[in-house]
């Protein structure tokens, strides 16, 4: 297994493997423990299998510097339990083509325009009728953000995916002025169908 870059997207590595580790290709679903660690954690924001490949994509303000070797471990780990790996077209019900729908945006235009301004979004989850995301540089606190999510994010993927309920937006850990200490928070757009 080594890694290569990905053109153009220097968020991303794609770890050559042999062509028959796994049997599918596209985003995965569920992917085997440490890896799942790394993606519930931030280090990662998505793992997609391509034929002879796995591509793997930093979390916003991530470094392969600093996190590549624990990527690199993990996937290791992972690509020995070939039965915990599960494509996104297996996972059941309206969740994975609103996952479906949200990378694409989010890999495309919807992340374009936030790459454009000096920002990043990457997709946390979609469950339940509920898409997350993770913003990060420019668009962190930025008022235009919700602008964004609102019109270009939410209105598309509720186009694609009536069973859109809401789109949360994750942040990062934000002081409690009643006792000093850093307190994971969210901040949910009202983005509930009207």
């Amino acid at each position: 297994m080594h890694p290569q870059s990905y053109p153009g997207r220097p968020d991303r590595l794609r770890w050559i493997v042999a062509g028959d580790v796994l049997a599918f290709t596209g985003p995965a679903a569920g992917v085997p423990e440490p890896l799942a660690t790394l993606l519930t954690d931030g280090t990662l924001a998505e793992v997609r299998l391509e034929a002879g490949a796995v591509v793997t994509v930093l979390g916003p303000d991530r470094d392969w510097a600093c996190d590549g070797a624990r990527v690199r471990s993990a996937l290791h780990t992972a690509l020995a339990d070939r039965d915990a790996w599960i494509p996104i077209d297996a996972a059941p019900g309206p969740d994975a083509a609103l996952h479906a729908a949200a990378r694409e945006l989010i890999d495309g235009p919807v992340g374009d325009l936030a790459r454009s301004h000096g920002g990043s979004i990457a997709l946390v989850d979609a469950r339940d009728g509920v898409v997350t995301v993770r913003l990060a540089g420019a668009c962190h606190g930025c008022p235009a953000a919700e602008s964004t999510l609102r019109h270009q994010l939410e209105d598309q993927l509720r186009r694609r995916c009536p069973d859109l309920r809401t789109v949360t937006a994750e942040g990062p850990p934000r002081p409690d002025p009643a006792d000093g200490d850093a307190k994971p928070w969210r901040r949910v757009l009202t983005l509930i169908r009207r």
